[in-house]
């Protein structure tokens, strides 16, 4: 018995040292991937315009700037922000789509074991990680930018559609769409784009984006669609879950080194005694 006791505990001190290591090597990471280059990306030479650093200043409100200017220009910011590669073509682990596991060893664990496709290419809830890795689709840029609008008191609604998801806001009572992943805004409300498809015709392809990218995102707005009060309501499970993960990939090894000393000095005590 006393040596199954301490084989445990040999185990749980062990593990929990090397997930303590993990996460202190974990410290010293980028976690944007080095090979963003545009042959890997969906826009090429027009793809990812903006670094990490200028990323993280342009998502800034500026001084002045009013609610409607601030959202134009955080469309645009978004989408040169972040890196556009197709998300089911590359091996998880290519572009941290997996998260690593000195990123988070609770998320990457669950990408490798749980078998729930949205762990094993993650999008982030929280703005700060999704920014910090670069990399995304119009779920990942609907929800960073409802949330930098909220952060700024501007409501907002995500509208999720069967292909494609953006970002609604009414200004002076006039409601207005914005598409952060592909750095578009529509002037004209849900119901206009989803009743009307010259509403929205012209406005991609102004842009450089090709007739097909075009016909297929004017498709889509015509089809049935889904509001959501932000990330929380959009993804609830899965962004308190996060919130847990980086809480818990320190918590649980510090309480099992923790727990093994506790044990240790408690058996060394009764021996003396």
């Amino acid at each position: 018995m006393k040596f199954t006791i301490k084989l445990v505990l040999t185990l749980v001190l062990f593990a929990s040292a090397a997930l303590l290591a993990i996460n202190f090597y974990g410290l010293t990471k980028e976690l944007r991937p080095d090979n963003l280059s545009p042959e890997f990306l969906r826009f090429g030479e027009r793809d990812l315009l903006l670094s990490k650093k200028e990323y993280f200043k342009a998502v800034k409100k500026v001084e002045n700037e009013s609610d409607l200017e601030y959202a134009k220009r955080l469309t645009t910011v978004i989408s040169e922000g972040t890196a556009h590669v197709d998300w089911e073509v590359y091996n998880p682990s290519a572009f941290h789509q997996l998260v690593p596991l000195w990123e988070n060893w609770i998320l990457h664990f669950m990408g490798r074991y749980s078998g729930i496709p949205e762990y094993e290419r993650y999008h982030f809830s929280n703005p700060q990680k999704s920014m910090e890795r670069g990399i995304g689709i119009c779920g990942d840029a609907s929800i960073l930018m409802s949330q930098l609008l909220s952060k700024h008191g501007i409501d907002n609604k995500i509208v999720t559609f069967p292909g494609h998801v953006v970002v609604a806001a009414e200004f002076d009572k006039t409601q207005l769409v914005f598409d952060p992943d592909f750095g578009v805004v529509i002037p004209h409300s849900l119901e206009k784009i989803n009743t009307q498809r010259a509403a929205t015709k012209g406005l991609y392809s102004q842009q450089g984006y090709s007739n097909n990218e075009e016909r297929f995102l004017v498709n889509e707005y015509t089809k049935s669609y889904s509001i959501w009060d932000g990330p929380k309501h959009l993804i609830t499970n899965k962004f308190y879950f996060e919130k847990f993960a980086y809480f818990g990939k320190w918590f649980f090894p510090v309480i099992g080194v923790l727990f093994v000393l506790v044990v240790f000095l408690s058996t060394n005590k009764s021996k003396k005694e």
